[in-house]
């Protein structure tokens, strides 16, 4: 996921969702400074979701637990923003949706919210190959006995 065009809904959704809070904020905050306040559709509310994960042997899915999340969605420069993070950080979410609002709708500091999701994406990328290495030292070898 280099390339602008990539950068999906889903995409986007999922990495405002993982993008440190305070960067979210800040952005979210220069956002309403340019496009005024936000139509707020779902105030942020804390609630659960059920956790569904695949089994990796027979690929079977199954309910592993609830997660605690926060959701909002707003309407600004005539998109609708939608968001769900984990945790109860109301402020962060709230703010991911006025990302997503000015993402959705291609308007000014839509390159910015862009550029944030990348840069999720790219230390998301760093720190799986980070903990890869880690692992990489615990691999066993197995001789075979004739």
């Amino acid at each position: 996921m280099t390339d602008r065009a990539v950068l999906t809904t889903e995409d986007r959704a999922e990495l405002l969702a993982a993008a440190d809070p305070s960067a979210v904020i800040d952005l979210a905050e220069a956002c309403l400074a340019v496009h005024g306040a936000p139509i707020v559709v779902q105030a942020p509310e804390v609630g659960l979701v059920m956790l569904q994960v695949r089994e990796p042997v027979c690929e079977e899915r199954f309910h592993l637990g609830e997660v605690v999340v926060t959701r909002a969605e707003v309407v600004l420069a005539g998109a609708r923003g939608w968001a769900m993070r984990p945790g109860t950080d109301r402020t962060a979410t709230l703010g991911a949706a006025v990302c997503d609002a000015v993402a959705s709708a291609g308007a000014e500091l839509s390159p910015d919210v862009i550029e944030l999701c990348l840069a999720t994406n790219r230390s998301r990328s760093v720190a799986a190959a980070d903990e890869w290495r880690e692992l990489l030292a615990t691999e066993v070898h197995f001789e075979e006995l004739d």
